[in-house]
């Protein structure tokens, strides 16, 4: 048996994948050779950690990762009448936000309900006309 189907047969093609802080997503940093999880695990620290700030780390046999085939991938094809699945569907809504907070009352407005006739013409300035 030769050399290069010796190795071939030993290690195993691992990814690595790291998260920088806690609220951050998971990337892809890169792809290592090992016998077994256990060592790519403790090769991708060494390689990875030591270099950079890191609060996690996942490290993946490649060929447990599924890629979706051709004919999958057809399927993601958007439909033509979906628009209203985009934010783009909505740039109305702020010229209505607008039209609305002009339509709101205001504060002297609203206190203005409670007073009677007679205290609105003090308050205006005016003297109160008698019936």
């Amino acid at each position: 048996m030769s050399r290069e189907k010796q190795i071939d047969q030993f290690y195993q093609v691992f990814e690595v994948f790291s998260k920088r802080t806690p609220a951050a997503n998971f990337q892809h940093q890169f792809s290592l050779l090992a016998p077994n999880r256990e060592m790519a695990f403790v090769m991708a620290q060494e390689n990875f950690m030591r270099r950079e700030p890191v609060v996690d780390i996942w490290v993946v046999r490649r060929e447990d990762i599924r890629m979706m085939q051709p004919e999958e991938k057809a399927s993601l094809q958007r439909l033509d009448n979906k628009e209203y699945r985009t934010a783009k569907g909505y740039g109305y809504l702020k010229k209505k936000w607008r039209q609305y907070e002009q339509q709101m009352l205001d504060e002297k407005e609203i206190l203005s309900w409670g007073e009677s006739k007679s205290e609105k013409h003090r308050n205006s300035g005016a003297s109160p006309s008698k019936s």
